[in-house]
């Protein structure tokens, strides 16, 4: 591997690691989204091992934000809207739980909402 290959994964390591503490989540989190052990992700954070390309538009797509930005391409945005806002986030993984945790949720958080009217 070169030096400008390690530097790489370095940087898109880093960029990993920012954009999952942006959104919120633990390793052991996102690792459980994406099917990959815990250890694996943090050795793709510090730029330890190669990121397979199969995960790209799946991390891109969890934090939000284009695949370029992501990969750190010259000129890449993060979008017109910016990252995902993290309650929605919040939300989308709660469509993954079973619908009674999902009613419990809503319950609480219909109490919630009641009591600032």
């Amino acid at each position: 591997m070169t030096s400008a290959d390690k530097q790489f994964l370095k940087d898109l390591g880093r960029r990993l690691a920012h954009l999952r503490q942006e959104t919120g989540l633990s390793q052991q989190a996102v690792a459980d989204q994406l099917g990959i052990a815990q250890q694996t992700l943090a050795h793709y954070e510090v730029g330890r091992l190669r990121l397979p390309v199969w995960l790209v538009p799946r991390l891109a797509q969890l934090y939000g934000v284009p695949t370029d930005a992501l990969l750190g391409l010259p000129g890449a945005r993060p979008g017109k809207r910016g990252p995902t806002p993290k309650l929605q986030r919040q939300l989308e993984r709660l469509t993954h739980l079973p619908k009674a945790k999902q009613q419990i949720i809503l319950d609480m958080l219909d109490g919630v909402l009641l009591q600032h009217r």
